[in-house]
């Protein structure tokens, strides 16, 4: 345990000298415009209608595209000039650098989230969205953070394992490209990581959903558990056979 930590704490430094930050509140402040220029219609409620068009573009490109760029940005500088052989020559364990660099991660997306939720409040209370609907925001931003954690997971993954810090996060545009249409389905829009925390942040639910934006929230959920645990696991194996 005490090399999970000093990793940690290594990991925090060497992220704490970028402009990541930058990343972090990029997608929440494009939303604000879809948020403020959005017109309630029909019987959606303001905060509703806010979630839904604030969420969409957020949960469906940037969130998954923001996954493969963190996960490449904390092993960037490890596959430069053989920073893998030195800090794998160091007395730590390779389960504490993999798992270091997992929950770092995971923290980048949980501060996406919460600066996604504070944006959303700001715009609800500039729009006199009325009382806030704390427990329906709050499961979406925390669904829409536990659903990237697959995601992140098979990120991870495949950065350790390719040098090519673009070549990566290419696989990773192209398999986010086609979210709305799998989205539509029923059938494999649960199983595809890339669109789960869409399905996760959606507002949407009931008779009036379609494809798998019907799925109950506890199915998605216990897919995305079992795609957690898979995803990880084999990463974790494969940089525990990794050769430097």
């Amino acid at each position: 345990m005490g090399y999970f930590w000093r990793m940690l704490s290594a990991e925090r430094l060497k992220m704490s000298k970028s402009y990541i930050w930058l990343l972090v509140i990029g997608s929440p402040l494009i939303a604000v415009v879809p948020g403020l220029l959005s017109q309630v219609d029909g019987d959606m409620g303001m905060w509703e209608l806010l979630q839904s068009v604030m969420s969409v573009i957020h949960s469906m490109l940037f969130l998954p595209i923001l996954s493969g760029i963190f996960a490449a940005l904390v092993c960037r500088y490890e596959h430069q000039d053989g920073g893998w052989k030195m800090l794998l020559a160091l007395p730590v364990t390779r389960g504490a650098v993999y798992l270091s660099k997992f929950v770092i991660v995971i923290a980048l997306l949980a501060a996406v989230q919460l600066a996604f939720l504070g944006v959303l409040l700001g715009v609800g209370f500039a729009r006199d969205a009325g009382p806030v609907p704390w427990g329906g925001l709050l499961t979406s931003v925390f669904g829409g953070w536990f659903a990237c954690l697959p995601l992140a997971a098979l990120q991870l993954a495949v950065s350790q394992g390719w040098s090519s810090f673009g070549a990566p996060l290419a696989l990773n545009v192209s398999l986010t490209i086609p979210n709305m249409l799998i989205a539509n389905s029923a059938t494999y829009g649960p199983y595809y990581p890339w669109v789960q925390p869409m399905l996760a942040m959606s507002p949407y639910g009931g008779e009036e959903s379609f494809g798998a934006f019907n799925l109950p929230m506890e199915t998605l959920m216990i897919v995305v558990l079992g795609s957690l645990v898979l995803f990880l696991a084999a990463g974790l194996f494969s940089f525990r056979r990794k050769a430097v």
